[in-house]
């Protein structure tokens, strides 16, 4: 593979293509609207955007025709964060828009849905139409309606987007968990909100294993008191027994009737729906987006930023659990087909995926930065064996994206391609950083801001700093901003979590750096930056230097503070199959890591372990190991029910007893 450097152009666009971007057109529109000649320069759109907040979300709103049943009476009624209050007076509904995309195109496919449970399908529009009705008028029979919680514990399928959508239809409000969460991780997400519907799963199938999930569905039913129905969706069995499930009704009940598809007007941030942090300490927080807001900054999204239009076949690897779930459902606001696959990314190898886009002709495929790595490590060569005609863009998130997965896609996957890596977050349901379809792409960086987003990075004293890492704020507020959290009445928990170091002022919890030249790069969470010594680094940039060593397939690294004001840096690696960790692995690791990073930041032990612990959505469990080596009691430092692998949370604790032993006898 060629030499990864960082800031090394790998792509771009032909001119001829930039004039065709949706990006270019809207360029246009507002050029025309407010006289202005943006010649092309994306940066220089996109300071307008952040300095003429009301002008620019105005474009928005008027460049993609929002239907509105009842007008604004101003776009920005308070410019201050938190509190900002977007187009007040405004009546509109999230899921009309989506069905005025597939207006006139009855018979065109909506979905295409794979899985490792069910035979391949398609979903024409006509047909996902008349499936949101049917749920619909079963929502209602059920006596649901605006403001009540509809909760589904549902894989990535057509029943799934169709239930979400007949949900938004009527002003209810959605929230959904994956199948593989655990009973205690669902009922800390779901009884916060006391939903009036479950709608739930059989089981399903993962890695050619089948997962019954009834028993779970019973346990919730009975843990819910405000539940006054659970539809089962048949998914591993064609008849799953709804015996001592309370409440309970087959999906088919569900569906049985139809009655014409409406939408319900609702103001501008009635909720739309509820994600929920990763919950690593505590109950997770359940943040509600309102319709207005996520509706103006999709529309944004799909269109200017991840450039589809019908005819593009949209996918994004993720689960019902995960904010992009939703982000991949509202490519349908554009018109593009989305591709949905429920099972997993590496059976039965990790060219599974690829296949997949191969087959179905997937012209924007999205998945993480860690499944982009793990393809490096298992030598595949989607290119070389796969024709892969039709794709062209590859989205990834989750993580920073390596410069060695940058040069691996172009090298391995296809030369002619757009690769946006993106930055963002579940608290804002959206990618602030990333893919900007008219400018190149720079090996190991993200492309730029987003319009409409005022990212900056500050530096210890508060000031913006460009060319220099800094903690990544957002200083202007955006619409798809919270508009509350669930149960807490009096704002404070909203506050806490984003506003109480830089008062007015949105901080994430990321390094980020502004690039002279506008792009910018991810340096990983800001609560787990490692200093030694005053030498400050991202652990994502250790993280590469330990996985450039063949042998290493994931790891993680903490630096624990020690009495006297020294620290203990230990870092732990999963190995290859058959790979045991000897003094001459870690020489080289080390040797590495100091070539790498700095010598500051050798590890001060290294350990192989089974595996790394992550949350469902895929996140190290960084901060939470860090509390627990310091002797933070487990409970309390992370809920098990919250790890998509809780058994490899056992070795961390283990170390943490022997290590609290240890001190003991000293």
């Amino acid at each position: 593979m060629g030499l990864a450097r960082r800031g090394e152009v790998l792509w771009e666009p032909a001119p001829s293509a930039r004039e065709r971007t949706a990006l270019a057109r809207f360029e246009r529109f507002v050029g025309e609207r407010h006289g202005r000649d943006f010649a092309g320069d994306y940066h220089a759109l996109w300071r307008w955007s952040v300095e003429q907040l009301e002008d620019f979300w105005a474009a928005v709103w008027d460049h993609f025709q929002v239907i509105a049943h009842r007008p604004y009476e101003q776009v920005l009624a308070e410019r201050k964060m938190p509190g900002a209050r977007w187009f007040p007076g405004a009546e509109l509904n999230y899921a009309e828009h989506v069905f005025r995309a597939g207006e006139g195109r009855d018979a065109e496919p909506a979905l295409h849905a794979r899985s490792e449970t069910r035979p391949a399908r398609t979903v024409a529009w006509g047909e996902l139409r008349e499936l949101t009705a049917r749920i619909r008028t079963g929502l209602v029979a059920a006596g649901v309606g605006r403001g009540d919680r509809v909760c589904a514990y549902l894989p990535n399928v057509p029943e799934t987007v169709a239930a979400f959508l007949a949900t938004a239809s009527l002003g209810a409000i959605w929230s959904s968990a994956a199948p593989e969460f655990g009973v205690r991780a669902v009922l800390d997400r779901f009884r916060q909100i006391e939903p009036k519907v479950l709608l739930a799963i059989d089981g399903y199938r993962y890695g050619g294993r089948d997962f019954e999930r009834m028993g779970a569905v019973r346990e919730l039913a009975a843990a819910m008191p405000s539940l006054e129905r659970t539809f089962v969706l048949p998914y591993l069995a064609e008849r799953p027994s709804l015996d001592a499930v309370e409440r309970a009704a087959p999906w088919s009940e569900l569906v049985a009737d139809r009655d014409e598809l409406r939408f319900e007007p609702v103001p501008f941030d009635h909720p739309l729906w509820i994600l929920y942090s990763s919950g690593t300490t505590g109950l997770p927080k359940a943040i509600v987006h309102g319709h207005g807001g996520i509706l103006l900054e999709h529309l944004k999204k799909m269109h200017l930023h991840t450039d589809l239009a019908p005819g593009d076949r949209f996918f994004w690897f993720t689960t019902t659990g995960w904010m992009m779930w939703n982000f991949l459902v509202s490519g349908l606001l554009a018109g593009a087909e989305l591709v949905l696959y429920d099972g997993s990314p590496g059976h039965p190898d990790m060219l599974a995926l690829w296949r997949l886009a191969d087959e179905i002709g997937i012209t924007c495929f999205g998945t993480s930065a860690a499944f982009i790595h793990s393809c490096m490590k298992a030598g595949v060569e989607p290119g070389r064996e796969l024709r892969l005609e039709r794709l062209r863009s590859v989205g990834s998130t989750g993580s920073p994206l390596s410069p060695e997965g940058f040069v691996w896609t172009y090298e391995r996957v296809k030369r002619d391609l757009w690769l946006f890596s993106t930055s963002g977050g579940t608290d804002v349901c959206t990618a602030f950083v990333g893919g900007v379809p008219t400018l190149p792409v720079w090996c190991g960086e993200l492309q730029a801001r987003a319009l409409g987003a005022k990212v900056e990075a500050f530096d210890e004293r508060g000031h913006s700093v460009i060319g220099q890492v800094g903690e990544l704020v957002i200083t202007e507020p955006m619409p798809s901003m919270p508009v509350f959290f669930w149960n807490d009445p009096d704002g404070s928990r909203y506050r806490e979590s984003y506003f109480d170091v830089y008062p007015g002022v949105w901080r994430h919890g990321d390094w980020i750096e502004i690039t002279p030249r506008g792009s910018a790069v991810i340096y990983g969470r800001s609560d787990a930056t490692i200093n030694r010594q005053g030498v400050r680094m991202g652990t994502s940039e250790i993280y590469r230097a330990v996985l450039a060593v063949d042998e290493v397939e994931d790891a993680l690294v903490v630096d624990v503070p020690r009495s006297g004001g020294d620290s203990w840096m230990p870092l732990f690696v999963v190995l290859r199959e058959g790979v045991e960790l000897n003094d001459e692995l870690k020489d080289r690791i080390r040797r590495r890591v100091r070539e790498d990073c700095s010598p500051r930041h050798v590890p001060d032990e290294i350990f192989q372990v089974p595996a790394i612990p992550r949350t469902l959505s895929g996140k190290t469990l960084e901060v939470p190991i860090k509390r627990i080596l310091m002797g933070t009691p487990p409970e309390r430092a992370a809920s098990r029910e919250s790890l998509a692998n809780p058994e490899a949370f056992d070795f961390f604790v283990e170390l943490a007893g022997r290590l609290a032993s240890s001190a003991a006898g000293r």
